[in-house]
């Protein structure tokens, strides 16, 4: 797509907001923040709309040479927009962009995680090119239409949506953070913080080199007070949400063993170990059909949460019975409990099973192995080390000999049951901030505000935890600081999916949000 047309081209007060910011104190403007912010908003929304597509055409799956392109991009515009920005490189790493905006006078410093890598596509499972950012009057799946990209003096349906990978997860707060910035500057408004932005190239990746980057940055992120994630989706009742913690994940693979080699099922049915049956057996001895993990101190592991969660989780909107229908699903597990309950205990899952082949690869034959693939998704307490021994001692519980290579024939003949387990040492952590803190508290009445303003009062969901995994733990467990996950995209986003997508109404959000949060007061704490 041509790269051109867009409305940062025209900000002739970048540079009185530049001088602005290191004259002037911390002070209460005439306007407010989300009111300039959205003035701006309804005046340029075309011109937002086509800068978004830009960002969206840039491919970025970490670790290509694209990557790079994507990070200069990000750079460029925001120093446009008068943040001091840089490029932190590691060789064979995805850049990392750190950005400052100082405030002379300010007392707090709020650090703002996004990621602007995205999930690896296949073209061929899109209905578009997904770095083609292709617009549409609704859901695709409600009928929508494809629509060009609006001109200047368009009118901008709010209920649009726009189709490209990452649109969701996680270019869309880049695209929101932008011009609030620019509003600012056009109408001499002063953020009440320091703002420092981390902009990380490798999350969907795992964020592999996070910790180091890090550690280059240490005197800056020091600073810090607070870390704000802006990444997630809005509740599934589609109100906006706040989340105080996100799940650890890590696997592992368990592998039984029956003959050396796979065995004609006539020739030998009936008397040959199973073995798929033997592994079907072991996982169904892991879980009771309600779904309660059986493992000895499962549910021993991880920390309670306190009153203030509890008090979140009463207060939730009860959803299930809608994602029910939506999803198909006539029970869940360990019902009734709730899904937000049910997020906040360690789970054990069956990520996939082989042993043999099906369908018109079938064959008569009993398989030599069989193979299962155990997800486990952690919450703050747990670590992946603790829960692997935990299944492990299950298995030998069994009657299982456990072994970390295939075994040999001495091991084969002395023991009936051998199983081989692998992986599962490592994984992320999981983090949850604390609901009692003063500094998240403050987050919260902003969030709050900007809630009530775009959807009526009392609209912010609350939530102790959500079920993804971020990177949070290096800013929680290590760094000693504070986070919360900010969420501003539609629930049906298509996240990590195929048309994936952002409704337009969301990213209008994120910039009242954003505004708010950044002028938020400074007194406060």
């Amino acid at each position: 797509m041509t790269r051109s047309n867009s409305t940062r081209r025209a900000n002739p007060n970048i540079i009185f907001f530049v001088a602005l910011a290191t004259v002037l104190p911390v002070v209460v403007q005439a306007q407010s923040g989300p009111d300039a912010a959205r003035a701006y908003r309804e005046a340029n929304e075309p011109g937002l709309v086509r800068d978004f597509a830009e960002l969206l055409s840039y491919p970025n799956w970490a670790f290509t040479p694209q990557i790079r392109e994507a990070a200069i991009y990000i750079r460029d515009e925001m120093r446009a927009v008068g943040v001091d920005t840089e490029l932190l490189e590691i060789e064979g790493a995805s850049p990392l962009i750190l950005g400052e905006l100082r405030v002379p006078g300010a007392t707090r410093t709020l650090g703002i995680y996004v990621h602007y890598d995205g999930q690896p596509v296949d073209i061929r499972n899109w209905t578009h090119n997904p770095f083609n950012p292709t617009l549409y009057t609704r859901a695709m799946e409600a009928g929508g239409e494809e629509i060009s990209l609006p001109e200047d003096g368009e009118e901008v349906d709010p209920e649009w949506r726009i189709y490209a990978r990452s649109a969701g997860d996680d270019k869309a707060p880049i695209a929101a953070i932008l011009p609030v910035l620019r509003s600012f500057a056009e109408s001499g408004i002063t953020p009440t913080s320091n703002l420092i932005f981390m902009f990380d190239g490798e999350e969907e990746a795992g964020s592999r080199n996070l910790a180091q980057y890090m550690e280059m940055a240490s005197d800056v992120l020091e600073e810090i007070d607070i870390w704000l994630f802006f990444d997630g989706p809005a509740h599934a009742s589609g109100r906006p949400q706040l989340v105080y913690g996100v799940r650890g994940a890590s696997g592992m693979e368990v592998t039984v063993y029956g003959a050396l080699r796979n065995l004609h099922s006539g020739h030998y049915g009936n008397w040959a170990p199973d073995t798929g049956n033997v592994l079907a057996h072991l996982l169904a001895s892991m879980k009771d059909e309600d779904g309660n993990v059986l493992v000895e101190g499962w549910y021993d592991t991880f920390d309670p949460i306190g009153p203030e969660e509890q008090a979140a989780l009463d207060a939730m909107p009860d959803w299930d019975d809608q994602l029910k229908e939506e999803l198909g699903l006539v029970r869940t597990e360990v019902e009734p409990e709730s899904l937000p309950e049910r997020l906040l205990v360690p789970a054990l899952n069956v990520r996939g099973i082989t042993s043999g082949n099906t369908g018109s690869l079938a064959r008569n034959v009993i398989p030599n192995t069989a193979v299962a693939s155990l997800g486990i998704r952690m919450v703050k307490g747990n670590t992946a080390p603790q829960l692997r021994e935990l299944i492990v001692n299950h298995i030998e519980q069994q009657g299982f000999h456990i072994v970390e290579e295939d075994p040999d024939m001495e091991t084969r003949l002395r023991y009936p049951r051998i199983a081989k387990v692998t992986g599962g040492m490592s994984g992320s952590v999981a983090s949850r901030t604390t609901m009692a803190n003063p500094f998240a508290q403050t987050i919260q009445a902003a969030a709050s505000a900007a809630a009530d303003r775009a959807f009526g009062l009392g609209s912010l969901v609350v939530a102790p935890g959500m079920g993804g995994t971020l990177p949070l733990y290096l800013f929680t467990e290590v760094a000693g600081k504070p986070a919360i996950v900010v969420p501003v995209a539609n629930h049906d986003n298509n996240q990590h999916a195929p048309d994936e997508n952002l409704r337009i109404a969301n990213l209008w959000y994120a910039i009242d949000l954003y505004a708010q949060l950044m002028t938020m007061p400074a007194t406060v704490f």
